[in-house]
């Protein structure tokens, strides 16, 4: 049975300004070189005026994996991603390198009392016999703490930019 989770962050900055940040190329190129760790890069990039897409890549070294997963990867794990935002709604999609797993998210921008709340609500399939569900409750973690360390980041961005 698939992991699910929910993660909330919120922002100083109005759902515009925030919106345009999470989708913004420089943004994401910066993030991923402070955040994304080996071999990380953004693979493609579209933005108009109310949607984007974006495709990137991150690493984890293998030597950093819970040993659950390094029982199944050799190696570092490498993770690609990509994300649709139409508006202030997001759609994602995240794979793993040697693993049969799936991570699928939906995310949504709000304004609330002068900020903006972002909340992403996810689900992480590892098809896996046995210890299918143990990789699940780890990913699960792994991509909770990401998505926490990339939302600080996004705060201080604009933040710094205010």
């Amino acid at each position: 049975m698939p992991s699910r989770f929910e993660h909330r962050a919120t922002f100083a900055a109005q759902a515009g300004d925030v919106f345009s940040t999470l989708v913004d190329e420089m943004f994401l190129t910066a993030r991923l070189r402070d955040l994304g760790g080996k071999s990380a890069a953004l693979l493609d990039h579209h933005s108009t005026g109310e949607s984007a897409a974006f495709r990137l890549r991150q690493g984890v070294d293998g030597s950093k994996l819970p040993s659950v997963v390094r029982s199944i990867v050799n190696g570092d794990l490498v993770v690609e991603r990509e994300e649709r935002w139409r508006g202030y709604e997001s759609a994602g999609r995240a794979t793993i390198n040697g693993v049969p797993a799936d991570i699928t998210s939906r995310g949504r921008l709000t304004e609330r009392g002068g900020g903006t709340e972002l909340v992403i609500s996810a689900e992480v399939k590892v098809a896996i016999p046995l210890v299918g569900g143990k990789i699940e409750k780890v990913v699960a973690e792994q991509v909770t703490k990401l998505l926490a360390a990339e939302a600080e980041y996004a705060e201080k961005w604009l933040a710094e930019r205010a």
